[in-house]
C-alpha cells in the first residue's frame, strides 16, 4: 500500500477507502484526500531574497541594514537570526523571530537569505 493511503493522524497503513473519504481502523480518524490537496495549493509558500523557500526553525541572514524602531542600532546585513516562524503576513513581515541584542520582531522575508 502507497504511504498516500497512510492516516494523517497516527501514519497507519490500515486504512480503507468509504466513498470519497479514507478511514483509518486504529484511529478512526476520517480524510478527504481532495480537500488535502486543496488546502496544500492554498498555503502560501514563503521565499528568501534568493528565491529559496523558507520553513519554521530555519536560520537566516540579514542582507541589508535595518533600522529597528526604539533601538539605537538596528541589526547589520550579515546578522545571523536563528529559529524563524513563518506567520501570516503582519504589514508585509511574514517572519516572527529573536535578534540577539535586539529581542522579538518581525522581518520581511525579502530582506533574509536562508543559510
Amino acid at each position: 500500500m502507497s504511504d498516500e493511503h497512510k492516516c494523517l493522524k497516527c501514519n497507519s497503513l490500515n486504512t480503507y477507502q468509504d466513498m470519497n473519504s479514507w478511514v483509518c481502523l486504529e484511529c478512526f480518524y476520517e480524510w478527504d484526500p481532495s480537500e488535502m490537496a486543496e488546502n496544500a495549493e492554498s498555503q502560501a509558500v514563503i521565499l528568501d531574497a534568493n528565491g529559496n523557500v523558507l520553513q519554521n526553525g530555519d536560520s537566516v541572514t540579514v542582507i541589508k541594514d535595518l533600522k529597528v524602531k526604539g533601538s539605537s542600532s538596528g541589526i547589520k546585513a550579515g546578522a545571523k537570526v536563528k529559529n524563524i516562524s513563518l506567520i501570516e503576513s503582519h504589514n508585509g513581515h511574514n517572519i516572527s523571530c529573536k535578534v540577539d541584542g535586539i529581542g522579538a520582531m518581525y522581518l520581511k522575508s525579502e530582506l533574509v537569505k536562508k543559510i
